[in-house]
C-alpha cells in the first residue's frame, strides 16, 4: 500500500555497507521503521542521508506492507527546514538527547495526532529561539502528558515527590524524591510555556538535578527504559 504522511525522524542506524534503518514517528501511522537500501552510496536517488538526521521533519511517500517487517520509503521531502538545530552545538546536543528520549518513549504503531503536533511545535520553537538551556526540562515534563503519566498537580503543595505515584506528598517514603531544594525548582516548570523559560535562572547543578529527577520519573513509568547516553554531553555543554 502506497501512503503519504508527515514524519519525524527518531533515529537512523547503518545496516551493511550502504543501507540505513530509519525509525520515524509518523503522523498517520505512529512509529514506523524503514529500510533505505543503497542510500549511503547512491548520489542519484531521490533520498539523501541528510533527510534522516535526528528529529528532521519530513513529508514521506512510502510503501507499507504492515506485516511487522521493515517498510520502504520511495520519496522524502524536508517539511520544516531547520535554521539552527543541526548546526548550533548546544541545540544539536539537545536534539540528540531528545531523539534518544523519544525513541525510548514511543513504541506503538498507532497514530497520535496530538503528540505529533506537540513535537512539531516544540521543535519549531527550539529552532527559532536562542535561550534554550532549560528547554529539554520543560519538554520532558510536557511530554509526560502525552505518554499518560503527567504528575498530579493537585498535590503540588507537597514537600516530596513520589516517583511511582507521580504526585507530591508531605510524608517521605522509599519512593519519594527528597531533595526539597530540587523539588522547589521542579515545581516552577508546571503551568508555564516555552516562552517563559528564560525567567527561570538555574545553575548548572540545579539544572542537572532537575533533569535527573525527570529521568528517574521516566525510568519508573516507561517499559524498557534505557538511560540516554547523550545526557553526559548535554550536561557538559551547559557548564
Amino acid at each position: 500500500m502506497v501512503v503519504t504522511t508527515k514524519a519525524i525522524v527518531l533515529s537512523s542506524l547503518k545496516y551493511s555497507e550502504s543501507d540505513l534503518i530509519v525509525s520515524c514517528f509518523t503522523e498517520t501511522f505512529g512509529l514506523k521503521s524503514y529500510l533505505l537500501r543503497g542510500i549511503l552510496k547512491s548520489r542519484k536517488g531521490k533520498l539523501r542521508v541528510s533527510h534522516f538526521q535526528p528529529l528532521t521533519q519530513l513529508d514521506l511517500v512510502a510503501v507499507h506492507k504492515n506485516k511487522g517487517t521493515l517498510e520502504r520509503i520511495s520519496e522524502a521531502k524536508v517539511l520544516q527546514p531547520y535554521q539552527s538545530l543541526h548546526t548550533d552545538v548546544v541545540k544539536g546536543a539537545i536534539v540528540m538527547f531528545l531523539s534518544e528520549m523519544l525513541k525510548n518513549s514511543i513504541n506503538e504503531e498507532h497514530p497520535d495526532p496530538e503528540l505529533f503536533k506537540f513535537l512539531e511545535q516544540s521543535l519549531y520553537w527550539l529552532d527559532t529561539h536562542d535561550k534554550v538551556s532549560n528547554f529539554h526540562l520543560l519538554f520532558l515534563l510536557k511530554l509526560t502528558a502525552y505518554l499518560g503519566f503527567y504528575p498530579d498537580v493537585s498535590t503540588i503543595e507537597g514537600e516530596y515527590f513520589n516517583v511511582i505515584e507521580g504526585n507530591f506528598q508531605n510524608t517521605k517514603d522509599a519512593v519519594s524524591y527528597e531533595n526539597t531544594g530540587v523539588i522547589a525548582i521542579f515545581k516552577q516548570f508546571f503551568g508555564i510555556d516555552f516562552d517563559e523559560l528564560d525567567a527561570l535562572k538555574l545553575t548548572k547543578k540545579t539544572r542537572s538535578d532537575v533533569l535527573n529527577l525527570l529521568l528517574m520519573y521516566y525510568k519508573f513509568h516507561l517499559q524498557g527504559y534505557r538511560d540516554p547516553k547523550s545526557v553526559l554531553v548535554l550536561n557538559q555543554l551547559f557548564n
